[in-house]
């Protein structure tokens, strides 16, 4: 464990806020396990190295954080919030994926996969069934509901706003989410806690894991932006890299409405020539990939060397197929993105695949929280994400990799 690691765990040796308590929904049991795990081993649980570093404890009488409670459904598809255990005076996480499709229900008799409207009802019977017995109710949702819903256009609801004002009126005191695709719509909740979190520092490590002869300097390397609205993203990647940056910008059909959204006409490239160099495109959401495909074969056109495809949450609706191919003909080398959804089985054993853990991230945040301290030094990776790069750059060296 790292010095500043070290440090940061020292300075939790304090009374935390209550006992801890970790509920995971439905489809988030092995994310719950694994966050679990560490958090256990921190506080000696387990025998941990750090003994006694910690004083966060998961309530009398148990001997894991985790909250037995699950929603059973009657055959009409109507559902309850049920708690196996008292939550009485802890202080509560619950961890739900509301895009996890793989959980299915039976209704009129036919399996139904749960909708993202399915799993966030669910997450409201559980508040609901807590019922203010909990000295705190906080909520981990990776992916924000409704996040692409978050500004109107015309006649249309404010879905995304409408749900985190749901979850302030039903007592929850903070809200973490990961790589918002808006987060202004912080602006609906001002009076409750509302953290999105950057897994930029996770991504970059599994990057040098993964890949062991990139060449980090300007004249090798560039970071390039999908769009207009992925710029601040970039501008992080390039900043902490010491990259040139470039971008695209979608022209778009506006008189034609498709899939529920205007059409692309053409990607256009603004920025230094990326030919001979190996690319970093960054985005939030990597949805069916079709528009992360065109940008990859414009910057092949363009003489690009290997591409770097990094997404917060890849959910490929449209299937692997296409990836597969593009990836045969060297169109993509990798592509990057996060556990904190559910991701098909087929894709963790893709070649071109590349998963960056979030637990013991997310272990991090909710042992901060606890504690009620700052979790100013964990949103701000700038100082983990330079020695990172210098133990990867000693790592080539001893490997006998050297770049001029």
């Amino acid at each position: 464990m790292s010095a500043s690691v070290i440090s940061w765990v020292k300075d939790l040796n304090e009374v935390p806020f209550g006992p801890l308590g970790i509920i995971a929904m439905n489809g988030c049991e092995h994310m719950g396990e694994q966050i679990d795990s560490w958090l256990l081993k921190w506080h000696d649980l387990e025998g941990g190295e750090e003994d006694g570093d910690f004083f966060t404890v998961p309530g009398k009488n148990r001997d894991n954080f985790l909250i037995k409670a699950y929603c059973p459904r009657f055959g009409t598809g109507e559902s309850k919030g049920v708690l196996k255990e008292s939550v009485r005076g802890l202080d509560i996480y619950i961890i739900v994926d509301v895009l996890n499709y793989a959980v299915r229900y039976n209704m009129y008799d036919q399996e139904v996969p749960m909708s993202p409207d399915d799993h966030f009802q669910d997450l409201k019977r559980i508040i609901a069934a807590i019922g203010g017995k909990a000295k705190r109710v906080n909520v981990i949702m990776p992916f924000l509901y409704e996040s692409r819903q978050h500004r109107r256009t015309s006649r249309e609801s404010l879905d995304c706003a409408m749900a985190l004002q749901e979850l302030q009126s039903m007592g929850v005191s903070n809200i973490i989410t990961f790589d918002a695709h808006d987060p202004r719509v912080v602006n609906a909740v001002p009076l409750i806690g509302f953290e999105n979190v950057m897994p930029t520092y996770q991504m970059l490590k599994a990057l040098c894991h993964e890949v062991k002869d990139l060449n980090i300097n300007k004249d090798s390397m560039l970071v390039v932006s999908p769009d207009e609205g992925a710029m601040a993203r970039n501008i992080y990647y390039s900043s902490v890299l010491a990259l040139e940056l470039g971008m695209f910008y979608k022209r778009r059909d506006y008189t034609t409405i498709v899939g529920g959204r205007n059409p692309i006409i053409a990607h256009e490239y603004i920025g230094t020539s990326v030919e001979g160099k190996d690319v970093i495109v960054a985005d939030d959401i990597l949805s069916s990939g079709d528009s992360m495909l065109d940008l990859a074969r414009e910057l092949k056109l363009r003489k690009a060397n290997r591409i770097f495809c990094v997404a917060t949450f890849a959910f490929f609706t449209n299937g692997l197929a296409e990836f597969h191919a593009a990836y045969e003909q060297g169109i993509i080398t990798k592509v990057l993105a996060t556990n904190l959804n559910y991701n098909q089985p087929e894709l963790k054993q893709a070649k071109w695949y590349v998963e960056a853990d979030m637990s013991k991230y997310v272990a991090y945040l909710i042992a901060t929280l606890n504690h009620d301290r700052s979790l100013s030094a964990l949103l701000n990776p700038y100082n983990r994400i330079k020695s990172l790069l210098n133990r990867y750059a000693d790592e080539q060296a001893a490997n006998g990799l050297r770049f001029v």
